[in-house]
């Protein structure tokens, strides 16, 4: 008998290369698990599918988990499009989702445990950073869906908190090609903002910065600054073209807490020395760490019994150690600043040192307060 449980990752379609990474840790904590002796001597046992970036398809393989499957718990969902598919079934059938991607908050479902980061624990940081080193006239440039809309209008508020100024906001569509580039880097050059505010996704990413070094723009002096570009994008496109901009996020593959050497270790010998570790990837795998605890503590995968055991569950995770917190089921993560080298690698540029408490709502929206979790130790 085993503990059986949904994967949702793209593994084709414009997100497939962020969502590979974060199915590879799910595997490998799955992996890591089973081969310490399992849960409670019972083996976890993934059923995975291909959603192909498609949230139609989300939904109908979330539903077929949860009711032809019989799995109480699903591990997935990349794009805030395809997490707000898939949470109104989870919610209906009674299932547990865990979801390993920052988002744009404004969000609690008693049926999801999210792991990636809320906007207090990027978006903040990123836009102190940004303010301090750069200037405070913005250009805004997202993909044509839910979360880079949501997204540019935290970042404008907290720009405005700087009396700074946007100076345009730009979409263009999911699976943007070369020539949807063209108007948006004619503006750019127009504009000459101190900033580039990119919540461009997938595919389109890798395009952006190309197109954005053939422009010749100067990343020293105008970066385009990021919560969505990855080791997983950056691996698409030239050194050149990343060189010089600048990603939020918890967790970089240039992290060197030992618990972080331990994990890119492992991660990399099980698929590949090029295979790249993203953010995505390390709230993937350490919330099937976290789940697989909780499992042993409640003896049931029964998401009403279940979720007491999540609640305040901590987890030594590669970023530094985590917490669910009991009282809106985000997660108290470590952020931190990295820009790109010239070979297009981050390298950690600010190390906050603090683990911050989730604010999903943006109660405490000031570039002072990120509402931090008392400091603990850590060496990155």
């Amino acid at each position: 008998m085993t503990w059986r449980v949904g994967v949702l990752f793209s593994q084709t379609g414009v997100t497939a290369a962020i969502e590979r990474s974060q199915l590879n840790a799910t595997l490998l904590a799955v992996e890591e698990i089973n081969k310490a002796g399992g849960v409670l001597d019972r083996a976890i046992e993934p059923d995975i599918y291909d959603p192909a970036s498609d949230p139609k398809q989300f939904r109908a393989l979330a539903e077929r988990l949860l009711t032809v499957d019989r799995v109480r718990l699903i591990f997935g969902c990349y794009m805030s499009s395809t997490r707000k598919a898939v949470l109104p079934v989870v919610e209906a059938l009674r299932g547990l989702l865990f979801y390993p991607t920052l988002y744009e908050g404004f969000e609690y479902s008693l049926h999801c445990i999210y792991t990636g980061a809320a906007p207090n624990q990027n978006s903040l940081q990123l836009a102190k950073f940004l303010l301090q080193h750069y200037g405070n006239r913005f250009v805004l440039i997202g993909s044509n869906y839910i979360y880079p809309y949501e997204s540019n209008r935290v970042m404008a508020d907290l720009i405005a908190q700087a009396k700074g100024k946007v100076l345009d906001e730009l979409y263009v569509p999911l699976d943007a090609k070369a020539k949807d580039f063209d108007k948006p880097i004619s503006k750019i050059a127009s504009l000459k903002p101190d900033v580039v505010f990119s919540t461009v996704v997938g595919q389109s990413t890798a395009i952006f910065y190309e197109a954005y070094r053939r422009a010749g723009f100067d990343p020293n002096q105008m970066p385009i600054a990021s919560l969505t570009t990855s080791e997983a994008e950056v691996a698409e496109m030239s050194p050149e073209a990343a060189e010089g901009h600048i990603t939020a996020a918890p967790f970089f593959e240039a992290l060197a807490t030992s618990a972080a050497r331990r994990f890119i270790s492992a991660y990399k010998l099980r698929y590949g020395p090029n295979a790249p570790v993203t953010a995505g990837a390390e709230a993937a795998y350490f919330q099937v760490h976290l789940a697989a605890g909780a499992l042993a503590r409640a003896g049931t995968d029964d998401p009403e019994r279940l979720l007491p055991a999540l609640r305040d569950a901590e987890f030594d995770a590669p970023q530094g150690r985590v917490r669910i917190d009991a009282s809106n089921n985000h997660t108290y993560l470590w952020p931190r600043v990295a820009k790109l080298d010239a070979r297009g690698k981050f390298q950690i540029v600010w190390n906050p040192g603090v683990r911050v408490k989730p604010d999903p709502y943006c109660v405490v929206m000031s570039l002072d307060d990120w509402s931090a979790d008392r400091p603990q130790p850590i060496h990155a």
